[in-house]
């Protein structure tokens, strides 16, 4: 029995998609090519003010008021006439809408970086921003592509994860960005997905649980265990006490974290009703780490004959659309991992000893992937 439920809704963002791709193709059609090239070369000069728009926390200050640029940079702690500025760009690229001259208000754009509103992307954008993210992308990425090396590591001369341990701080920001994916990729993965034919979900490589909890609280029934290192987990269930909600009480009722390592030792399924969730955890590895990863889970799964499921991209074989291109770009900057491609994905499964049970389609730029070990105990 297939596990896609709502396949209509993951059809028609299939071809939102395809039409907003196509569409992103009109400015290299429509612009001189020497000035669209400038536009392109000139990219990060958007990303940086945006940058400093979140670091100043500027959309949560001006919250649901209209005001003056000035009065705005006397409540952050900025010069007026330099923030004016910012502001201006900011509203030409649609971030933030100016009223009437030098006076803004927020608008769907910059609600996004408010941190009193659900759907917050500002973790991230300060995340991709950060001295430890950007500075790889500016200062190592030619050497990275020379010598096949992880940017990252170039730079800081310690992969993302090792670093992380070291840096508490930058730690906590990618944790933060982590948990704010979903802004990104939306709840399909909890509505798209039939978890009616599971009991528990072991969510490994899962950070604070985010989507063991967008899960539980749709399925009452479901239970959840939510397995990473120490440090990601060890304060977990103290966050979501803080949390408003009584749903998201009622959830983490239901939920547990346990300290694990998916190259080492995973939880063992209790029932052919566990199921094994992996989200966006493979493309931070090598394809020989993934079939190390996938290995360690399909042995606690096998017993049980439980189901593993990969919340992943899968890029086409060509003609890649600007997203999936630009996340594959990111994992190599940062990592040893990649985004790949359907016959990619068969690959490292085989190697593992798992097989593709069913491709569940998403109304987002993911797909679950439902895999079987091979060999059941």
């Amino acid at each position: 029995m297939s596990l896609q439920r709502r396949p209509l809704v993951a059809r028609a963002f299939a071809l939102l998609a395809k039409f907003s791709n196509a569409m992103q193709a009109w400015p290299n059609r429509m612009t001189p090519p020497a000035f669209r090239l400038l536009q392109i070369g000139s990219a990060f000069w958007q990303s940086r003010v945006l940058a400093v728009a979140a670091r100043l926390d500027l959309a949560t200050v001006l919250g649901d008021a209209t005001l003056p640029a000035t009065d705005l940079a006397a409540q952050v702690g900025a010069d007026p006439h330099a923030l004016r500025r910012l502001l201006r760009m900011l509203a030409a690229m649609g971030v933030f809408d100016e009223v009437t001259p030098g006076c803004y208000r927020n608008n769907a754009l910059s609600n996004a970086l408010r941190t009193d509103k659900p759907g917050s992307v500002r973790a991230m954008v300060l995340m991709h921003n950060s001295p430890e993210m950007s500075r790889p992308w500016f200062e190592q990425l030619e050497q990275g592509i020379r010598s096949g090396d992880v940017p990252f590591r170039l730079q800081h001369g310690q992969e993302l994860f090792d670093y992380m341990d070291s840096h508490a701080e930058f730690d906590a920001l990618f944790a933060q960005a982590m948990d704010q994916v979903e802004a990104l990729t939306g709840d399909s993965f909890a509505t798209e997905f039939d978890w009616r034919a599971f009991e528990r979900i072991i969510d490994v490589g899962g950070s604070k649980g985010a989507k063991s909890m967008a899960i539980l609280k749709r399925h009452p029934h479901l239970h959840a265990v939510v397995v990473d290192r120490a440090q990601t987990v060890g304060h977990a269930a103290e966050f979501w006490r803080t949390q408003p909600g009584a749903d998201t009480a009622h959830a983490l009722a239901r939920m547990r974290f346990e300290v694990g390592d998916v190259l080492a030792d995973v939880p063992a399924a209790a029932s052919p009703k566990d199921a094994y969730l992996l989200s966006a955890v493979l493309h931070g590895f090598d394809d020989d780490t993934s079939v190390q990863a996938l290995r360690t889970v399909a042995r606690a799964a096998a017993a049980q004959n439980a189901r593993i499921v990969l919340l992943e991209l899968v890029m086409p074989d060509h003609h890649a659309d600007l997203a999936s291109a630009s996340f594959d770009m990111q994992m190599l900057m940062g990592t040893r991992g990649r985004e790949r491609t359907g016959s990619e994905w068969e690959a490292v499964f085989a190697r593992a000893g798992v097989r593709l049970e069913e491709v569940v389609h998403l109304a987002s730029f993911g797909k679950l992937l439902v895999l079987r070990a091979t060999q059941t105990g």
